[in-house]
């Protein structure tokens, strides 16, 4: 079931009524990728009847965005108890929204799978860098979702990332707490529980 959310006041009613698992979706009607995913969002919430899907539309609830720390649009949430679980940035299928979400609430999922398991990854990245790319495409093909941070644009986390890792160099990937340095699979597999590629390399 999907539905909008009319205001601040409606936003902090839902919150507090699904607190143990919701997800919200961002949406702006000036916004092409966001017209697309909402045709997925909306199939997505009718495989999953039991799942809480609410949309949020950032042109009409103004600071709803900022609350979530959400920077662009589309973006999906997943929240528990107020804090942020996971998210997705961009356009995804219904499937791969399923794959992602449902499985976080596998009592209110449509016979997903449980033992799913949240990650929060944040991937540092910079402009002009092979590397970077290469590894949110990584990323995109296992279905992990993440938020990217141009370093180049927001130098407060440059420092902050500079500081924990004794790096400058991008990629960086915060996974759940631990930084991996580089584009590096043998570091970054274990954590994302990713299994080796050696068959279907491309």
């Amino acid at each position: 079931m999907l539905e909008w959310i009319d205001d601040l006041d409606h936003l902090e009613s839902i919150c507090k009524k699904h607190e143990e698992f919701l997800l919200l979706g961002f949406w702006s009607g000036s916004s092409e990728a966001a017209k697309r995913a909402l045709k997925e969002w909306e199939q997505f919430a009718a495989e999953y009847e039991k799942v809480p899907v609410f949309v949020v539309d950032v042109g009409k609830i103004k600071g709803a965005h900022k609350r979530f720390q959400v920077q662009s649009v589309p973006t999906m949430i997943a929240i528990k108890k107020s804090e942020v679980l996971d998210r997705v940035e961009g356009v995804e299928s219904a499937r791969f929204y399923g794959v992602r979400f449902a499985g976080a609430a596998p009592q209110m999922g449509g016979g997903s799978g449980t033992g799913h398991v949240v990650r929060r990854v944040v991937v540092y990245s910079g402009p002009s860098c092979p590397a970077c790319s290469q590894l949110k495409s990584y990323l995109r093909r296992h279905g992990i979702s993440y938020r990217d941070v141009d370093i180049s644009r927001d130098q407060a986390a440059a420092q902050r990332i500079a500081r924990r890792s004794g790096q400058m160099a991008v990629p960086q990937t915060d996974i759940n707490g631990r930084l991996v340095v580089g584009f590096d699979r043998s570091k970054l597999d274990p954590l994302l529980g990713i299994q080796a590629e050696r068959s279907d390399a491309t």
